[in-house]
């Protein structure tokens, strides 16, 4: 079954990819990986939650962006590749969560990703993980993703 059928599946649909935000590309390849620059929960080129989780949004507002953020990694993985054929796997997912002072549950945010990348990329999945806790990230972006994966040869 494909990615997208997958998708549809859970009630999901790949977005258009993001453009970047800057002067930079949105997926890097070198040899067999790819450098996908940071991701954030982003439709239609617009923010769609903004803020700290834990003050301006809930843990579960949270997890939504954190699995928009990862439905964008995706969309720019099929951009670039043109399908997801040649995806071995995800190598590693960096994820940055803006959270208010006090709120420890940055893992919990960060699940919603690596589980949408689950459900849909099955063992190509497998992924080391990071999740970082800084106040503000840019744009007021609650969650930030930054994920390398490895792709199989043309």
């Amino acid at each position: 079954m494909s990615v997208e059928q997958k998708l549809a599946d859970l009630g999901l649909a790949l977005p258009d990819s993001p453009q970047p935000l800057g002067n930079y590309k949105a997926v890097s390849e070198a040899g067999h990986l790819l450098f996908i620059s940071g991701q954030g929960p982003l439709v239609d080129g617009r923010l769609r939650w903004s803020g700290r989780v834990g003050a301006e949004l809930t843990l579960g507002q949270g997890r939504e962006a954190a699995q928009l953020t990862a439905l964008n990694v995706l969309a720019q993985i099929k951009r670039h590749l043109g399908s997801f054929e040649r995806l071995h796997h995800i190598v590693r997912m960096e994820g940055h969560v803006s959270s208010a002072e006090g709120f420890l549950d940055q893992p919990t945010v960060l699940d919603a990703a690596s589980d949408l990348f689950t459900g849909v990329l099955g063992e190509k999945a497998g992924h080391a993980r990071s999740a970082f806790s800084p106040p503000r990230l840019p744009l007021d972006l609650p969650v930030e993703l930054v994920v390398i994966a490895q792709i199989l040869p043309a």
